[in-house]
């Protein structure tokens, strides 16, 4: 019996995390990690950096990049002046820098999972989402068999349990509303509510997500230019794509 958990016979779905990831199959795969996973990838890919991701940030990590010839992302707190963190800010002012592992607890994770199921994973962002759903508008138009998934990484509580950040329900849900002005569907109702969450918020952003639990987060942390980026709503056109363990531009 189909799983009533996975939204079959919809051809656009959403859901949370990553089991949530687990449960909702799709051949492309939306991965929204807003503060700031996703955020920090289009931020590097428009400067001409490629993304590995990688899930934990340890002693392994540290032997990835160096395989791979990449700088690795420090925790926020470690960057100092001149470092390079999961921080945005720090990532845009880089230099000389053409390819970085970027560890994640949730985004990272999230998106190293899907790939190893075989799906297509995009970076999506409030910068890119219109950008990405033109992308898999294209794409599903061409192969009409195809589905496509939104998935809301979410942030953890202490106790490790998700977390569902609004921040990431709107990001999901600007790529799904604008799947489906693109004439994309029919929509799962996870999906629309979604988009309907991002319909609602859309002209209060980003002042919506500066108050939002995230954003205060990273400000009362010292990181509320983080913030500010993240809401540069359609800033960027970039689509970064996850092939062969890398996000970069198709």
């Amino acid at each position: 019996m189909t799983s009533p958990y996975s939204q079959h016979g919809y051809r656009v779905g959403f859901d949370w995390g990553p089991v949530g990831a687990a449960a909702v199959s799709g051949d492309l795969v939306a991965v929204v990690d807003v503060l700031s996973f996703t955020t920090a990838v289009t931020v590097a890919v428009d400067n001409g950096i490629e993304v590995l991701p990688y899930r934990w940030r340890d002693e392994t990590a540290v032997a990835f990049a160096e395989q791979h010839n990449a700088a690795l992302a420090v925790g926020r707190g470690e960057a100092g002046a001149d470092g390079i963190s999961l921080s945005p800010v720090t990532i845009r002012r880089a230099q000389n820098i053409k390819r970085l592992v970027l560890p994640s607890p949730n985004g990272s994770t999230i998106s190293q999972q899907l790939l190893d199921c075989g799906s297509t994973v995009l970076a999506v962002s409030l910068r890119n989402a219109a950008a990405a759903a033109t992308y898999v508008a294209t794409q599903l138009a061409a192969e009409p068999s195809q589905t496509a998934v939104a998935i809301a990484a979410g942030e953890r509580w202490q106790d490790g349990s998700l977390r569902p950040a609004v921040e990431d329900l709107w990001g999901a849900g600007a790529f799904l509303a604008s799947l489906a002005d693109s004439g994309i569907g029919p929509l799962s109702p996870e999906a629309r509510a979604a988009a309907a969450a991002y319909r609602d918020a859309a002209d209060e952003l980003p002042e919506l997500l500066r108050n939002s639990a995230g954003g205060r987060e990273l400000t009362a942390y010292g990181f509320a230019e983080d913030v500010e980026i993240a809401g540069e709503l359609g800033a960027s056109l970039s689509v970064p794509v996850l092939r062969d363990g890398v996000f970069r531009v198709d």
